[in-house]
């Protein structure tokens, strides 16, 4: 799986489309479902054949996609909120990788969110609510905490914290993928050109999948 360029960059634009979904929770309160799902399939993916089988198909990451392209092309309209998520996502994911007791903890936890999924939905307030108690009690006990910004008047309900926190868990469970496919953030920096170029194309295929 190592050095896999392309599967890197799925990966990263997971991550980027997780954190611009948490930027329009915490300022809308809502996000489109399809994309929210997407979201909490990637948690229960097991044993996918490739990187592109954790998201489904390239057309459901066209937001990330996009975003990434903005992001690396610098592009002026990019919300640097969305940004501050990505790089706190990145920054967790390399504390967590400090911690191999607490992947084993997530892991098991995560089996059971899984299970109960199947009793009720992906998307179910208890699915989500159990995503982001596993969250909370172990990456939110780290001392670098994400602050997220936005109306006070959606961050204060439950129901958008927890899906917050299950959208911030799910980038940091992308980016432990991006890393283990030779991913790094020294190579963003070195390889951008190369990056836009592959997102590109990937966002091209997104498109042409929405056509038919």
């Amino acid at each position: 799986m190592a050095n896999d360029v392309t599967g890197q960059v799925i990966a990263l634009a997971a991550v980027f489309q997780f954190a611009n979904l948490v930027e329009q929770l915490a300022k809308s309160g809502h996000v489109p479902p399809s994309e929210f799902e997407v979201m909490v399939n990637s948690l229960f993916s097991q044993n996918p054949d490739n990187t592109l089988d954790v998201y489904g198909k390239v057309s459901h990451l066209e937001l990330g996609l996009r975003t990434l392209i903005d992001s690396l092309k610098r592009k002026p309209s990019r919300s640097t909120d969305c940004i501050r998520y990505v790089m706190g996502i990145l920054h967790l994911q390399k504390r967590l990788q400090k911690h191999p007791n607490m992947l084993n903890f997530i892991g098991l936890r995560l089996e059971k969110s899984r299970q109960q999924s199947e009793h009720f939905s992906p998307t179910h307030d208890n699915v989500i609510g159990g995503l982001a108690d596993i969250y909370s009690d172990t990456i939110s006990t780290f001392s670098f905490r994400i602050q997220v910004m936005g109306e006070y008047q959606h961050l204060q309900q439950p129901r958008v914290a927890n899906q917050i926190r299950a959208l911030l868990f799910a980038g940091i469970r992308s980016a432990v993928l991006w890393r283990q496919l030779g991913g790094s953030r020294l190579k963003i920096i070195m390889q951008r050109n190369a990056i836009v170029k592959i997102a590109e194309k990937l966002l091209e295929e997104a498109k042409q999948e929405q056509l038919h």
